[in-house]
């Protein structure tokens, strides 16, 4: 896989980003002998057939066929491409990219960043101790009102900010954090110092608090750090939702709330995008999975991005008001821009999915229609025109023919059907309305959502290719010397490229990144895992034999070509081949008494 990280730089990395404590940080694994077991992250099952080998600094998995380094895991459990998941790693073990290693300002943003972040999370802890004091009590009443449990709250991170003009600010700084770090990730409100006038004295620097009287969500990324705060109004105080600012550690169209819990959420087929923390809290709450909320903010490319990452779809489940209707138009229009199938929940009565949900509960909410785009968008027309009216129902019929363009015909048909009822015009009409679609390029899956190809069965592998495939595993060892073999031992040329690179120093990890498609890379995860035996005359001795019955196949084949052919040669020829025939049987027998 091709990287502007040196080759240097990543061995290392995965050298200190040991890849059973990363793994480990996912899912529970066991020892047993030399390996690592634990159930697959990556697909449903009740035995164990993950394996993670400490040694090669690799896993594979005996189900799925997934494998790779200590970064191709984060990749995959992260919905990361190689980079991020490399930047990912590196920010976990303190590791400055290379480039920027002599980069002072990257350092000092560095710190302040760490710092910012430091903050936000004993922020966090803070808020959420206060829930539970006299101080928090308002919010707590305001909660369990709202019948949010206990273990949401804790789940969640819910807190309370108290009424206090600055509680939060004298304790940030009593743990070191100075007014202008607060400021920097909006904790704090500085008003600077006023000099005195005519009419008033002069006024000191004042610091108070930005979240007073409310309710807290914390916004909280997918890697576990508290980014930013929401804070819900108590009462009539305004306005009634207050969220934290963009600041140095925090952009609120680049994440969703809640991303943290989604992170975790396994096999999702949909993530169910809210307006509101509190639809996040209830429908997570009555057993609703997969569920975001945009951040004060209309759903942007960036968010889009990040959800496709986590599910294939995203069911839209906005507000029944004009607003949330309006956002809903907006929101398929991003989706389809970033090539992701979408849905829509239409909520009756004009609910938002916090009020529905707690109407009519989990299974009123699997009732409700997934709408596709199209059927949402002519119901939303249909609002706009007086269908009672010819001119009405000729242009409703016209609008709807631009939104039915691009289907395929099996998806058209029943929205041709039902026009044709709404407006009179015959299937005909309608059809030369919507005219002939181009071709339609088919949207390129990601990598989360693209199936793991087939691989061969274990049979359709000669015996040939069986024992090259174990002899790169030994070698893999690095307890094997490779010169008892040589690059003509393998005509498989993935497998001549492992050997050549093997013999050259190259890291069973580093390998299995640098396949370019997935089905080689988890050929060479698992040929790489290290097979079992601890001692290296032993493995030696099987590398020994491995090689001894491949040269045995390879000598009976070229043995049987030439029998096969001798009976239609002449002369010189004849004879030349019946000398091979006689060197090439000493050498049989030769190989198969060693």
């Amino acid at each position: 896989m091709a990287s502007r990280f040196p080759a240097a730089w990543l061995d290392e990395l995965r050298q200190r980003s040991d890849i059973v404590q990363v793994i480990s940080g996912y899912m529970q694994l066991k020892r047993n002998g030399r390996k690592y077991w634990g159930l697959c992250p990556f697909h449903g099952e009740k035995t164990a057939s993950f394996s993670v080998d400490a040694e090669q600094q690799l896993y594979y998995c005996f189900g799925c066929k997934a494998g790779g380094s200590v970064i191709q895991f984060v990749m995959d459990i992260e919905r990361m491409d190689f980079q991020e998941a490399v930047r990912f790693l590196a920010d976990q073990q303190r590791m400055p990219l290379p480039q920027m290693e002599d980069d002072e300002d990257y350092q000092r943003r560095r710190t302040q960043r760490d710092r910012l972040l430091g903050a936000n999370k004993e922020a966090a802890r803070y808020f959420h101790q206060m829930l539970f004091t006299d101080a928090g009590k308002p919010v707590l009443s305001y909660l369990k009102r709202r019948g949010v449990t206990d273990n949401v709250i804790r789940r969640f991170g819910l807190g309370a900010a108290p009424e206090s003009w600055d509680s939060l600010t004298k304790h940030m700084r009593e743990l070191g954090y100075t007014d202008d770090e607060l400021r920097l990730c909006g904790l704090t409100v500085i008003k600077e110092a006023e000099p005195a006038t005519e009419d008033r004295p002069a006024r000191p620097r004042r610091a108070f608090d930005m979240f007073r009287n409310r309710a807290i969500f914390p916004i909280i990324d997918q890697y576990g750090n508290v980014l930013a705060f929401g804070g819900r109004a108590l009462g009539d105080q305004q306005p009634k939702y207050l969220n934290t600012s963009d600041t140095p550690v925090f952009n609120k169209r680049l994440g969703v709330y809640a991303a943290n819990l989604l992170r975790k959420e396994r096999h999702l087929e949909r993530v169910v995008l809210v307006e509101g923390y509190m639809d996040v809290v209830s429908l997570s709450q009555f057993g609703v999975t997969g569920v975001c909320a945009t951040l004060g903010t209309a759903l942007t490319n960036e968010q889009a991005r990040l959800l496709k990452k986590f599910a294939p779809k995203v069911y839209l489940a906005y507000d029944g008001d004009s607003a949330g209707q309006h956002a809903i138009l907006r929101g398929l229009d991003i989706l389809k821009a970033e090539g992701i199938p979408a849905r829509v929940l239409d909520f009756p009565d004009g609910l938002d999915p916090d009020e529905f949900i707690r109407r009519d509960g989990l299974e009123g909410f699997d009732r409700l229609p997934a709408l596709t785009p199209e059927t949402y968008r002519m119901r939303r027309l249909k609002e706009e025109y007086d269908l009672s009216s010819q001119e009405g129902r000729t242009e409703y019929a016209r609008a709807c023919a631009n939104i039915l363009r691009d289907l395929e015909p099996v998806e058209l048909e029943g929205h041709l059907q039902e026009l044709m009822v709404q407006t009179g015009f015959t299937r005909e009409v309608l059809v030369a309305q919507i005219g002939v679609r181009a071709p339609q390029t088919a949207a390129v899956p990601s990598p989360a959502q693209q199936p793991r190809p087939a691989r061969r069965p274990d049979a359709a592998v000669s015996e040939d290719t069986r024992a090259q495939e174990l002899l790169i595993s030994l070698f893999a060892t690095g307890r094997v010397p490779v010169d008892i073999a040589s690059a003509e031992d393998f005509d498989d040329p993935l497998l001549r490229l492992l050997y050549e690179e093997l013999s050259g120093g190259a890291s069973p990890a580093g390998l299995a990144e640098s396949q370019q498609d997935e089905g080689s890379r988890e050929r060479v995860s698992r040929l790489l895992m290290a097979p079992p035996g601890e001692d290296r005359d032993q493995l030696i001795e099987m590398a020994r034999d491995c090689l001894n019955r491949l040269r045995i196949i390879r000598c009976q084949e070229r043995l049987n070509g030439i029998m096969r052919s001798i009976n239609t040669l002449d002369g010189e020829e004849k004879a030349a081949a019946m000398r091979e025939a006689q060197r090439l049987n000493t050498e049989l027998k030769r190989l198969k008494s060693a």
